[in-house]
């Protein structure tokens, strides 16, 4: 189990959106993680905007953290952010920095469409930044890909390709609605569909080829679209992300064509 840990986290660990962001400005997601149906810890998303960087981007950042007894067993800590560009909606850059006792991870990955390629480097080490080709399509990080299905139309049966970074290699992954399910979550009740990426166009590697599966349960009964539930199972245990609270989206600012609008109960004002 101790050895699990950290990767569990790190599955679990999403930036965010693509080309129609999976979270928008002043969204917060909060997850509780358990693992044997005992808590194991926390993951938080959060969205901001900042539209005085030129060009205008967005920012998630994700916390993670064990807590409780799993804290005792394995201190983990770990944050990560994504650059999203907020006129086209793709990936910028990505950073992920993890403390596991007293080891640290960092790294950060660049991506350049027009070169079909990304630069990954690792900062604070000797090694020198290398390029990784970069397959057709708008990469992002498991969880987040399992987000951004929040805009997709899919029912049981049917299925979608989606590109997927884990740290410096992509997979190309099939994502497969498998079907309808009803959730109980501390938010309430939710009906939902339920979804699975598979490795169905390369050989499966990875958590993919050792037998893990990954799930997703997205809300399907109301506007918000929300992931109410992750799940990773080993072949040695399941571990489950729930969501416990959420902050919805920063109201869009005032323009100046409804600042303007005549009242309509007083054409003269």
């Amino acid at each position: 189990m101790r050895s699990l840990l950290p990767f569990l986290f790190l599955a679990l660990l999403p930036p965010a959106a693509a080309a129609r962001p999976a979270l928008k400005d002043g969204e917060v997601l909060t997850f509780k993680v358990s693992w044997a149906g005992l808590g194991a810890g926390e993951i938080k998303i959060s969205a901001n905007a900042e539209p005085e960087i030129t060009p205008p981007r967005l920012r998630v950042t994700t916390t993670t953290a064990t807590k409780g007894l799993a804290r005792l067993l394995l201190a983990f800590d770990a944050k990560a952010e994504s650059l999203f560009d907020a006129d086209t909606g793709r990936l910028k850059s990505l950073t992920e920095w993890s403390k596991q006792r007293n080891k640290v991870s960092e790294h950060a990955v660049a991506f350049d469409y027009q070169a079909a390629h990304a630069v990954y480097t690792r900062p604070g080490s000797s090694d020198q930044p290398r390029q990784i080709a970069m397959p057709a399509g708008d990469p992002l990080d498991l969880i987040t890909q399992l987000v951004q299905t929040r805009d997709w139309d899919l029912q049981p049966g049917e299925k979608r390709d989606a590109l997927v970074l884990f740290n410096d290699d992509f997979y190309e992954l099939t994502i497969h609605a498998a079907r309808y399910e009803d959730v109980r979550t501390p938010l309430g009740e939710f009906k939902t569909l339920v979804l699975e990426p598979r490795m169905d166009k390369t050989p499966p590697k990875g958590m993919f080829k050792k037998g893990s599966t990954v799930r997703v349960w997205i809300a399907r009964d109301d506007t918000r679209r929300l992931p109410v539930k992750f799940e990773v199972e080993f072949k040695i245990g399941t571990g489950v992300a729930t969501l416990i609270q959420y902050q919805p989206p920063a109201p869009a600012p005032a323009t100046a064509a409804t600042q303007t609008q005549p009242d309509a109960k007083n054409p003269r004002s």
